[in-house]
């Protein structure tokens, strides 16, 4: 009887799925292994960069350039491009870019991916299938400076914003999101007397945090990295981090802004552009941890529900 009981158990273990099964000894070894590499490859350029900008001239130009870990740290290269010069005032306007871009693009998102989740709305579905063709088939960069440069934008805060005010992939997430929500929720609202204000208020918003925190850390991370617009559209002297930071990687003789002297630059220009680019990474550094456990959760539902 005992035999037969194990050849049962063998045979539905057998029939399970692959991934219902314990995984072996061999593919745990290789999983671990798989993820020290990755670290490795992640984490050890970040030291490098960290260790460069806290490592002084001389020892940069000794170990060629990059240092893995400074005999000396100091905080030199952040003292000098923080001392009010252009690096300083790149920063603010990234952090005021990031902040209003984020809420305005957050708010506009919301209402139209509301707008768009409830049904028999007027026009829905040809704006709907509008902005999916928008998706599918971007504009040009010719098309939208002619677009920027009609409305007079041009060297405005605005040419960054309102050119992608509304992405089509936050939109579709927000509205499958939306679309989740039981309907019952909706017409208890409405038997209750509350209109469409107060029920994206009070009861789609506060079940959304999944979904709003994901579609925040996009625009946030879009914003702060937006570069390419600002090279376009803004002169220099309102330019955002990121733009600062991509003239003081790709040409060294903009580190002379800063207040660096000419034998700083010539010697250890990595030093500086390496603790710019500190300056550029941490804030979403710190920003992500607080906002994954929402990462997964948010996508996944969204997705699944478009």
């Amino acid at each position: 009887m005992s035999s037969i009981l194990k050849a049962q158990v063998s045979a539905g273990r057998s029939t399970r799925p692959a991934w219902l099964e314990q995984p072996r000894f061999a593919t745990k070894a290789a999983k671990a292994v798989a993820v020290v590499i990755v670290l490795g490859l992640v984490l050890i350029p970040f030291l490098v960069i960290v260790s460069t900008s806290l490592a002084s001239n001389r020892e940069v130009v000794d170990n060629g350039g990059w240092v893995l870990w400074p005999s000396d740290p100091t905080l030199r290269a952040y003292r000098t491009i923080l001392s009010g010069g252009i690096v300083t005032k790149a920063l603010g306007v990234s952090v005021g870019l990031t902040v209003v871009g984020t809420l305005f693009s957050l708010a506009c998102t919301t209402f139209l991916a509301y707008a768009l989740a409830r049904p028999g709305v007027f026009g829905g579905r040809p704006v709907l299938l509008l902005i999916l063709f928008t998706f599918l088939f971007p504009p040009g960069m010719i098309p939208a400076f002619l677009l920027v440069k009609g409305m007079g934008m041009m060297d405005t805060y605005a040419a960054l914003i309102a050119p992608v005010l509304i992405n089509v992939f936050n939109l579709i997430v927000l509205r499958g999101f939306f679309q989740g929500i039981p309907e019952e929720l909706y017409e208890a609202a409405r038997l209750d007397g509350a209109g469409d204000w107060h029920i994206l208020w009070r009861i789609v918003l506060p079940l959304s945090k999944a979904a709003l925190a994901v579609v925040s850390l996009f625009y946030a991370v879009s914003y702060w990295n937006a570069w390419f617009h600002a090279s376009i559209y803004m002169e220099s002297d309102h330019w955002p981090l990121s733009q600062v930071l991509r003239t003081y990687v790709i040409g060294g003789s903009q580190i002379a802004d800063t207040g660096l002297s000419e034998a700083g630059m010539v010697s250890a220009p990595q030093t500086t552009q390496m603790a710019v680019l500190v300056i550029a990474t941490v804030p979403i550094l710190v920003v992500y941890p607080f906002l994954q456990k929402y990462f997964t959760k948010g996508v996944l539902t969204g997705a699944i529900k478009s």
